[in-house]
């Protein structure tokens, strides 16, 4: 990649990063919002939101690597996503713009991410990470939704002025795949694996209940760790390697999540040491499929959802919770390890 090149993707990944945050915040705040909350059916709409969200993003990555127009995609999303909070909308029809836009805006992003990435997974950990935060502050400060918003429509517009001078450069399918014989037989096997793993890691993530996070203070504290675990994972991942990053992290966050999750301390350590494996994960898929980068983003992304809903029906305490936690988080780790040595096998083969 030229020095050209390089300065158009880390402005896209600058750009990108900042509309997450934006793109989640809308949409947290429509959901929350006096439009939506005072609605009576609240839960199936909400319900609704997340499956379009999260669901469709194979779907979407499926048609985005057809399309390649990533930039002009995120920009259309992103103007999706203001409509959807500011128009006068029904409840349901806000709930639908904004779902559906969430999902092409973090697949084209995702996708833009990963072509620019040049075998490294650091920049996919700093787009991943803001979106947190907006989720956060959408959901604890809808009022001031509008703001968000209005900075989004100016990130969609700068979005659609630079995909018409820029994208030609980078993030519309033209960016080198990294691992280009991963593909080749065993590819489909890793990303069958890795989906299953992030399913069952959501499940036992989601089975916990922090007792201790009571106020907006303990909210933001969690989130920043989230955020600091997700941002620093693609770093580390560069660093170490696959292996030793998720070897670091999966166990440490498996022991204080299983069993001191009523602590504030370990359980912040906790969520930071499990965030660190998601760049990992989704980087590790698109290797899995270097010439589809929409639909290794989209997967991943897809399978949170089934395995969350199945987490939070679990009713467990003690040693029963703490042996969820654990066997879940391990499977991950198992997933991982096996996934690399596997592609490595394939890419040296």
């Amino acid at each position: 990649m030229s020095n050209t090149e390089k300065k158009t993707a880390a402005l896209w990944l600058a750009l990108n990063s900042a509309a997450h945050l934006l793109v989640d915040a809308v949409c947290a705040a429509t959901v929350f919002g006096a439009a939506v909350r005072g609605n009576a059916q609240l839960a199936t709409l909400i319900f609704v939101y997340n499956t379009l969200a999260f669901s469709t993003q194979c779907l979407v990555g499926l048609a985005a690597d057809r399309i390649k127009r990533h930039p002009l995609c995120a920009s259309i999303a992103e103007l999706a996503v203001v409509c959807g909070f500011a128009l006068p909308l029904t409840a349901v029809m806000k709930i639908i713009l904004i779902g559906c836009g969430n999902s092409v805006f973090h697949v084209a992003g995702g996708a833009m991410t990963l072509e620019a990435s040049e075998k490294r997974a650091a920049p996919l950990g700093v787009f991943v990470a803001p979106g947190a935060v907006g989720l956060t502050l959408g959901t604890m400060f809808p009022s001031i939704g509008g703001y968000f918003a209005a900075t989004l429509a100016a990130a969609a517009v700068l979005s659609f002025v630079l995909s018409l001078r820029l994208a030609p450069k980078i993030g519309n399918g033209k960016a080198g795949s990294p691992d280009p014989k991963a593909h080749d037989g065993d590819g489909i096997a890793v990303a069958l694996l890795l989906t299953f793993a992030v399913a069952v890691r959501a499940i036992g993530g989601n089975a916990v209940r922090f007792t201790w996070q009571t106020t907006q203070l303990t909210a933001l504290l969690l989130t920043a760790f989230v955020f600091a675990g997700k941002a620093l994972g693609g770093f580390v991942c560069d660093r170490l390697g696959a292996r030793r990053s998720a070897l670091i992290s999966v166990p440490a966050a498996a022991v204080l999540i299983a069993f001191l999750s009523s602590f504030a301390v370990p359980s912040l350590v906790g969520q930071l040491a499990l965030n660190l494996t998601m760049p990992v994960t989704l980087f590790l898929m698109y290797r899995a499929m270097p010439s589809q980068p929409g639909f290794a983003f989209g997967l991943a992304a897809a399978a949170l959802w089934p395995g969350t809903i199945a987490g939070k029906l679990f009713i467990l305490t003690g040693p029963a919770l703490g042996a969820l936690v654990l066997l879940s988080f391990l499977f991950g780790l198992f997933a991982i390890l096996y996934s690399e040595k596997r592609l490595q096998n394939a890419l040296e083969g």
